[in-house]
C-alpha cells in the first residue's frame, strides 16, 4: 500500500467511524447511553491512525528526496552495478554515470548504453 492510499484509507476510517457513531447515538437506548470515556479513546485513536499514516507520506516524500539527491551526486562518478547474463548469472560491470532520470518512482542511472536502478549500484569510485 503506497503512503497516499494508506492515507485515504484513513480518512474514510473516520468518515465510516462517524457515521456509525452517529448512527448509534441516534438509536441509542436512552436508559443505557454510550460510554463517553469509549468514545473519546476510540476518537483519540482514530487521530493517532491518521497522524502516524500522515508522518509515514512526509517520511516517503524525505527518502524518495534523500535518494534523488543521491542519485544526482554520481554524475561523472564511475559506479559498479550488478548485471544479470543470458545465463542467470550476476556479474559486476563498471562505469561513469551519464545521465540520471526518474521512471515510475525509481531512480535511474545510465552508463554508455545501459540502464539500471540506483538500488543496484554495488560500490562509488572518484
Amino acid at each position: 500500500m503506497d503512503a497516499i492510499s494508506a492515507v485515504g484509507s484513513a480518512s474514510k476510517i473516520q468518515t465510516d467511524y462517524m457515521k456509525i457513531l452517529v448512527s448509534q447515538l441516534q438509536n441509542q437506548n436512552p436508559l443505557e447511553p454510550m460510554d463517553n470515556n469509549e468514545m473519546a479513546t476510540q476518537l483519540a485513536m482514530l487521530s493517532q491512525l491518521q497522524q502516524l499514516e500522515s508522518m509515514n507520506t512526509n517520511f516517503s516524500q524525505v527518502l524518495s528526496n534523500v535518494e534523488g539527491s543521491y542519485a544526482n551526486s554520481l554524475l561523472g562518478k564511475n559506479v559498479a552495478f550488478l548485471e544479470q547474463t543470458d545465463t542467470g548469472e550476476s556479474v559486476v560491470k563498471s562505469g561513469v554515470v551519464s545521465q540520471v532520470y526518474k521512471q515510475d518512482g525509481k531512480n535511474m542511472l545510465v552508463i554508455g548504453d545501459q540502464v539500471f536502478g540506483l538500488d543496484e549500484v554495488v560500490a562509488v569510485r572518484n
